[in-house]
């Protein structure tokens, strides 16, 4: 009999201009991002495989105690979905086309079959008869896409989700029902100096 699914989704704290990590802003989000998890029975801890997310979650797991972060290639950065332009907003597409077309074809070319391979591993009720409660560090792009699955909107509307460094959503999974979306993009574990780190100027509250 399959159980609900909790799954907490987080964007990786803020990174360093290389990537190669965490800023110092970043490891006090992923701090504060612990411990307002820390009253969730974590079941598991997924991250992709890039040093950014990987970090945040072994920061996460120390506040949270009792899980350890397990790495999935299925969390990683990648576009998940590319869409024909007939299904854009006229106004937008063109532009829209060419700034995904812009992206290296490792992150555009396997996304697809990796989506596919996230929902199936992240998504949809739980085994088990408890409800089980998940946490999964990862990208903008795979946050926006499993909160637009979660919404049941067209594919190509992952687009202009946007998801702060190391803001909150959270899914529920029950079954028989719809996806329930209960959480987006929450910043209220972080004070005001720490909160929309990636996201682009002329969007931040």
């Amino acid at each position: 009999m399959p159980a609900t699914r909790y799954l907490y989704v987080a964007r990786h704290a803020e990174a360093t201009p290389d990537e190669s990590g965490l800023t110092e802003v970043g490891r006090r989000q992923a701090v504060l991002l612990g411990e307002r998890l820390g009253g969730v029975a974590l079941a598991a801890v997924h991250h992709g495989p890039l040093a950014r997310a990987a970090e945040t979650a072994r920061i996460v797991c120390d506040q949270v105690g009792g899980v350890r972060p397990q790495v999935a290639e299925e969390a990683g950065d990648y576009l998940p979905y590319l869409p024909e332009r007939d299904e854009l907003p006229d106004e937008s597409a063109d532009a829209t086309l060419a700034r995904l077309a812009g992206f290296p074809a490792a992150e555009r070319e396997p996304g697809p079959g990796r989506v596919r391979a996230a929902q199936a591993l992240f998504t949809g009720p739980a085994d088990g008869d408890e409800p089980r409660h998940e946490f999964l560090v990862t990208h903008a792009f795979l946050a926006a896409w499993l909160v637009r699955d979660a919404l049941d909107a067209p594919a190509w509307r992952w687009i202009g989700l946007n998801h702060a460094n190391a803001g909150l959503t959270v899914i529920r999974y029950t079954p028989g029902r719809p996806a329930a979306l209960m959480l987006f993009n929450d910043l209220g574990h972080l004070p005001e100096e720490l909160r929309w780190t990636g996201f682009p100027p002329e969007l931040r509250a």
